[in-house]
């Protein structure tokens, strides 16, 4: 248990925002494109 409780204070918040938020914007990208090509809207 002192392992989990370690490995979570040693990350920093800020780090896993920014990788959250980098990840979010990676997934977003295609699914946009699929939506825009499922509606046949003009790319």
């Amino acid at each position: 248990m002192d392992f989990i409780t370690n490995l979570f204070s040693g990350l920093d918040l800020q780090v896993i925002l920014q990788l959250t938020s980098v990840g979010f914007i990676l997934i977003a990208g295609p699914v946009i494109v699929f939506i825009l090509y499922a509606l046949r809207g003009d790319l």
